[in-house]
C-alpha cells in the first residue's frame, strides 16, 4: 500500500503532485525514483507500458490469489466492499472484469446502479444502496456507487446544493458506520489524463463493440474537466478519511493500472490459503438400461457455419 499522510484525518490529498490533466491522491503502491516534477516517482514509471506476455503471466497468477481470497471470504463469513470510481473511460469496468473473471458470481457479485427511479429519488440517498451490501462470506464490487451525488449529480444539476453539502458531511459518517459494523471498505480512484481520456473516447467512437459506452453523459464530461477535477478534489476533502481511505490507480496504462488494483486490493484484505484438497474424480459409472429419445423429437441450435447471424437491418443472404 501507499504510504499514508500524517493529515489524513484533516481530509487532505497525499502523494502525487498536481501536475495539469491528472487527479491528485494516493498512489496504491510504490512508483521508481522521484522527479522535480514528479516527487513520488508514480506517473513516470505507471506511464511505462507492460509487456504482453509479462501482463499475461502476472494477472494469471493474481486471478488465482484472488480465488484464495474469495474462499478465506467465504470460510471466514468477511464482508468486503470495493468500490471503483474515477474518469469517465478510466479503465474500471476492465478491472472489475478481471477480478471477477474466475471467481464465484454467489461470492464476488458487482453492482452497476442506473438512474434512479422518482421513488428512490425520494428517499433517503444511501437507501437504495444498502440493499446491495454484503452479508457474511461475500464481496460486493460497486461500479461506480454513492459516490454519484458528488460528481455527475452535483455538476449536472440533477441534485440541490442542499443535497450536495449533506452528501459531503453524511457520507464519512455512513462509510465509518459500515466499517464499524464489520464491513472491509476500500475505495479506488482510477485517474487518467485528458488527453488518455480523449483516446479512448475517439477510439469507443468508432468501435461497434463498445459505442455503448459513450452516454451522452461522457460527452459533456469532455467539456467539463476541471469542473470535475474540482468536484473530485472537495470529495477527497471530506471523504479521504481514516477509516475508509481513498487510493487512486494512475490509469493512463491499462494493463499496469489493473495489475496495481487488483496487487493492492489483495494486499489490503489479509488472507491464508484455505483452498480444498484437490478432488480425485473415481471412474465414471457405465449407465445401462438407459434409451435416449429420438434426435428428432428434440430441438436443437442451428450451426453457426450453416446458418451465419446476418447484420441488423440486412436481408439474409441466400445459400
Amino acid at each position: 500500500m501507499g504510504k499514508k499522510n500524517k493529515n489524513k484525518d484533516k481530509g487532505q490529498d497525499k502523494g502525487v503532485d498536481a501536475t495539469p490533466g491528472h487527479d491528485k491522491g494516493t498512489p496504491v503502491s510504490d512508483g521508481s525514483s522521484p522527479t522535480a516534477s514528479d516527487p513520488t516517482g508514480v506517473r513516470s514509471h505507471r506511464n511505462k507500458k507492460v509487456k504482453n506476455a509479462v501482463y499475461l503471466k502476472e494477472i494469471e497468477r493474481l486471478q488465482e490469489e484472488l480465488v484464495k481470497l474469495q474462499e478465506w471470504i467465504r470460510q471466514k463469513g468477511l464482508k468486503v466492499v470495493v468500490i471503483f470510481e474515477g474518469r469517465d473511460a478510466a479503465g474500471k469496468g476492465g478491472v472489475i472484469k478481471r477480478i471477477t473473471e474466475k471467481l464465484n458470481p454467489r461470492i464476488c457479485r458487482v453492482v452497476a446502479l442506473g438512474t434512479p427511479t422518482e421513488r428512490e429519488k425520494t428517499q433517503w440517498y444511501f437507501q437504495r444502496y444498502v440493499p446491495h451490501l454484503p452479508a457474511g462470506g461475500e464481496m460486493v464490487l460497486f461500479d461506480r456507487s454513492w459516490y454519484n451525488r458528488a460528481g455527475v449529480e452535483h455538476i449536472m444539476g440533477f441534485c440541490t446544493e442542499d443535497e450536495y453539502r449533506e452528501f459531503l458531511r453524511s457520507c464519512p459518517e455512513f462509510e465509518r458506520m459500515l466499517v464499524r459494523s464489520g464491513i472491509i471498505l476500500l475505495k479506488y480512484w482510477f485517474s487518467v489524463s485528458d488527453e488518455e481520456q480523449e483516446r479512448r473516447f475517439q477510439a469507443r467512437s468508432v468501435d461497434p463493440t463498445k459505442q455503448w459506452k459513450l452516454s451522452p453523459m461522457d460527452l459533456e464530461s469532455r467539456d467539463r474537466w476541471v469542473e470535475y477535477s474540482m468536484a473530485k478534489d472537495q470529495m477527497f476533502a471530506h471523504t479521504d478519511i481514516k477509516q475508509a481511505p481513498w487510493y487512486v490507480v494512475e490509469a493512463n496504462v491499462k494493463k499496469r493500472a489493473r495489475l496495481n488494483c487488483i496487487s493492492h486490493l489483495l494486499r489490503a484484505v489479509p488472507y491464508e490459503d484455505l483452498s480444498p484438497k484437490r478432488i480425485k474424480l473415481p471412474p465414471r459409472k457405465v449407465n445401462t438400461g438407459y434409451v435416449r429419445p429420438p434426435i428428432d423429437d428434440q430441438t436443437f441450435v442451428f450451426d453457426f457455419e450453416e446458418f451465419p447471424v446476418q447484420s441488423a437491418g440486412k436481408p439474409p443472404k441466400n445459400k
